[in-house]
């Protein structure tokens, strides 16, 4: 599987009822431990101080991320996001060989 380094912002629309950002909020943290589960969510941060999120996803490629996997979430129609694949690097210290 692919590598992608993602940064979502969240942006409620004004008027929105609390009881459906609620819903929404809920429905997507049990979506994240479906996807967590199913090896596409590997990791999640948000920058202190900030209202956004970075994450490390997984995904065969990057239509299969997008198409059937970002869609999926609760707020992604909320969300603005930048998507940038990765790949291995050299000097990456979590490679399984480090020899040289």
């Amino acid at each position: 599987m692919k590598e992608f380094l993602i940064e979502v912002t969240t942006n409620i629309p004004d008027g929105t009822e609390t009881a459906e950002v609620d819903r929404r909020r809920a429905a997507e943290a049990a979506r994240a431990v479906e996807l967590i589960a199913s090896g596409h969510l590997v990791r999640i941060w948000r920058p202190v101080g900030e209202m956004r999120s970075i994450a490390l996803w997984r995904a065969n490629d990057e239509a299969e991320l997008r198409d059937r996997i970002l869609s999926t979430l609760p707020l992604w129609s909320w969300m603005t996001s930048v998507v940038t694949p990765l790949e291995s690097h050299p000097s990456d210290p979590g490679k399984a060989d480090t020899t040289v």
